[in-house]
């Protein structure tokens, strides 16, 4: 309650996850990585109620929509979670 339903407290891992997968990228972070995240943050299968693994997995599924599943794009995001510790 203290911190609206955790927004705060449960950022931390994906806020990692998307800095890791904007460096790999280079360039501007908005223009690989942020129109990942942005896309996957405001997906239809995005629930109050996912896991960190549900959102990597809506993550991975963006990535593979806007680039392609043998992308760079893929292959940093993937990266990036498995870095964090998150099992896609």
């Amino acid at each position: 309650d203290e911190d609206h339903g955790g927004v705060h407290i449960n950022s931390g891992i994906p806020n990692r996850a998307f800095v890791l997968a904007a460096k790999k990228l280079g360039g501007h972070a908005w223009e690989d990585a942020g129109r990942i995240w942005y896309a996957a943050l405001g997906h239809e299968r995005l629930l109050p109620t996912a896991t960190f693994r549900q959102f990597a997995r809506i993550t991975r599924f963006v990535t593979i929509t806007l680039f392609g599943r043998e992308s760079r794009q893929a292959e940093a995001v993937e990266g990036a979670w498995t870095e964090v510790g998150v099992r896609l």
